[in-house]
């Protein structure tokens, strides 16, 4: 009876090894976290990439203006710095700025983690509408951290989505004449704004007997902006196209 009893035991032992061991040789499956790889820049205090660009905007007038906006890239925590000058410094300027700079990581896959950018914004205009630079000041961003050469021949106008597409914006007219007037020979618009819809005013008069009655009606006119304002003008849907005309090789 006791051999029977231990031969028992023994064969309980034996399976409860076999059990950890294919337990320990079975390998779970586990869910796999794809970590894209971000490239990264190394800046010097001797070499702080730096960008200058001319931005048509329109100002509480209706007039078209040119601002100046200079990108620094520098050493730093991943902060975002502005110098503002004679500007009313609205939030979706603040806004468009900071997307700005999400869209450049993206395009570019630079890690801005330890990198300052300082924006500083120069005009004559006292307001100055915010986020129809945001392509613009996208555009600067990546030429900074990328320590690119921008064409000063080539301007544009146009809000910057999250997604890197570039949105409409208001004051096409005025704006292509203002980037003209400061040399300019391209000037890039969102795309569906190089032509532009206005509604020119028609009065019509009509006497009944001694009174002369008139209404003033409102005709559609298509414009090509291209045409009206003497500038070559080219239509962007992305900050990827935009960035094809600005920087140079």
């Amino acid at each position: 009876m006791e051999k029977i009893v231990s031969s028992f035991l023994v064969v309980i032992l034996a399976l409860i090894l076999l059990s950890i061991f294919l337990t320990a040789s079975i390998q779970v499956p586990t869910s796999v976290k794809i970590v894209e790889k971000t490239r990264k820049i190394v800046l010097t205090n001797f070499s702080f990439p730096k960008v200058s660009l001319k931005i048509p905007a329109v100002d509480n007038k209706g007039n078209g203006v040119v601002t100046t906006l200079k990108v620094e890239a520098k050493p730093g925590e991943g902060r975002t710095l502005v110098n503002i000058d004679q500007l009313l410094f609205w939030i979706d300027t603040q806004h468009s700025i900071r997307l700005a700079k999400r869209v450049a990581e993206n395009v570019t896959g630079i890690d801005l983690s330890h990198v300052d950018l300082v924006y500083a914004i120069e005009t004559n205009a006292s307001i100055i509408e915010g986020p129809s630079a945001g392509a613009a000041i996208t555009v600067a961003t990546i030429a900074a951290i990328e320590n690119r050469t921008i064409n000063e021949s080539v301007m544009m106008t146009g809000t910057i989505n999250h997604d890197g597409t570039i949105g409409p914006v208001g004051g096409i007219v005025a704006k292509a004449k203002a980037a003209k007037d400061v040399g300019a020979k391209l000037f890039l618009v969102p795309e569906g704004q190089a032509v532009q819809t206005y509604y020119e005013p028609e009065q019509h008069c009509e006497k009944f007997g001694f009174i002369t009655y008139c209404t003033t009606e409102y005709k559609p006119k298509k414009i090509d902006v291209g045409k009206e304002v003497g500038i070559e003008v080219k239509e962007v849907s992305t900050i990827q196209e935009a960035l094809k005309y600005f920087l140079l090789q």
